[in-house]
């Protein structure tokens, strides 16, 4: 049963931490009920953390730490409420929904012969078509996903199984899928370790997969003009066109020339541009296992992207700050405009995180305690995962 305080309780267990230089009674607009000022006496600010915490357990409150001005800020909270659980059927069912999905997806992209007469028949082959994709794409998603929520269950925090989001008769058959972090992490080692773990579980099962693909897929020309039937291209990341060079010894699509200008600058004014049309060139016809990979590749720097409650977000945020976070957020929107006259889908994206999730950040409880050094060789790695698999132009259309 929780104990009453007073203030004089909660001073006292206050300064077994903290030198406290001034403090200051709260209100409810200013969200704490006690704040505390000065500088914490332990080196190790996490251990500081759990013992306050366990110190103040007993009274139902709880502390956040916070710099401000360089001082050490010690809040003082009612405890949070224990997430109520969620229903694992809401999981099931979308989990389902999405499988046909990305099957009837699946088959549409991969269908290679005529359908049989007898409608059994034609559902086997269909399904049959269907599964390589669908498989590829579920389990690369479902390693990103199972990424963060294994990482979030490892640090005690609430995590919700995986929602897993159909979007039928699209090109990938999904949407996606997403796990809700149901409590804030205790300080910015942990945002690090759920934020990065997706993204990395993802691309480690999608390289193999990709590159298993690309050997089941060909060479073909490309039309040498513009064709009264019209086909797309994938867009190129710096890991795709990487893994494509790997497999066939050449960076595609490869132009038939260069139109008079280094290979160099041909390639970096194609890779932001997709310009100009890669007529009458060669580039690898992807089947459905390649196709599902890149995929995946493409969600995972679409999540990489430095904004808000994006895995990006949480990584510039643990990785900078706040502030820093804010002022770079308006020039990633800028960039999103800039590459939307070259896909204008991230007209689209620049619109979500500007009105949906791109301004705010799943602060810590803690924010005073530093990355160690493992975790910010793990967040150098998760920066340069995003310059390897970021598509400035997802999808390029051959008229």
């Amino acid at each position: 049963m929780d104990q009453p305080y007073t203030q004089e309780t909660v001073d006292a267990l206050v300064r077994r931490i903290l030198r406290v230089d001034d403090v200051t009674l709260g209100t409810p607009k200013q969200n704490y009920l006690i704040r505390y000022r000065g500088r914490i006496f332990h080196e190790d600010t996490a251990a500081a953390y759990d013992q306050l915490t366990e110190y103040l357990k007993p009274y139902a409150l709880m502390p956040l730490f916070r710099l401000e001005g360089g001082r050490h800020v010690v809040l003082i909270i009612p405890r949070l409420a224990q997430p109520k659980p969620s229903n694992p059927r809401v999981n099931l069912l979308l989990f389902i929904l999405t499988l046909l999905s990305v099957l009837i997806s699946g088959a549409l992209y991969g269908l290679q012969e005529p359908l049989p007469a007898n409608w059994l028949e034609a559902a086997w082959v269909l399904v049959k078509s269907g599964l390589p994709f669908a498989i590829t794409m579920i389990v690369v998603l479902g390693a990103h996903e199972f990424g963060h929520y294994l990482a979030g269950r490892f640090h005690g925090v609430h995590v919700t199984l995986p929602y897993f989001i159909p979007m039928p008769l699209s090109p990938f058959g999904t949407m996606g899928a997403f796990i809700n972090m149901k409590e804030p992490p205790k300080n910015r080692r942990q945002l690090l370790d759920i934020g990065l773990a997706g993204p990395i579980a993802g691309v480690v099962v999608a390289i193999p997969a990709l590159l298993i693909g690309l050997y089941q897929s060909t060479l073909n020309p490309l039309p040498a003009g513009p064709q009264a039937n019209g086909f797309s291209l994938e867009g190129n990341s710096i890991l795709y066109l990487a893994l494509k060079y790997i497999v066939y010894g050449k960076l595609l699509p490869a132009p038939p020339d260069f139109g008079g200008i280094s290979p160099v600058l041909f390639w970096l004014r194609y890779f932001f541009t997709g310009q100009p049309l890669p007529y009458g060139g060669l580039d690898v016809l992807i089947g459905p296992v390649a196709f599902a990979a890149w995929a995946g590749l493409l969600v995972t720097g679409l999540n990489l992207i430095p904004a808000g409650q994006l895995d990006g977000g949480h990584l510039l945020y643990v990785l900078f700050g706040r502030e820093t976070s804010r002022k770079i957020f308006p020039f990633v929107l800028a960039g999103m405009v800039a590459l939307g006259f070259f896909w204008s889908g991230w007209w689209l994206w620049a619109l979500l995180l500007f009105f949906l999730f791109g301004r705010s950040f799943a602060e810590p409880l803690d924010q005073i305690t530093p990355l160690d050094t493992r975790r910010k060789v793990f967040g150098a790695v998760g920066l340069v995962l995003f310059f390897l698999t970021f598509t400035p132009v997802p999808l390029l259309l051959i008229p």
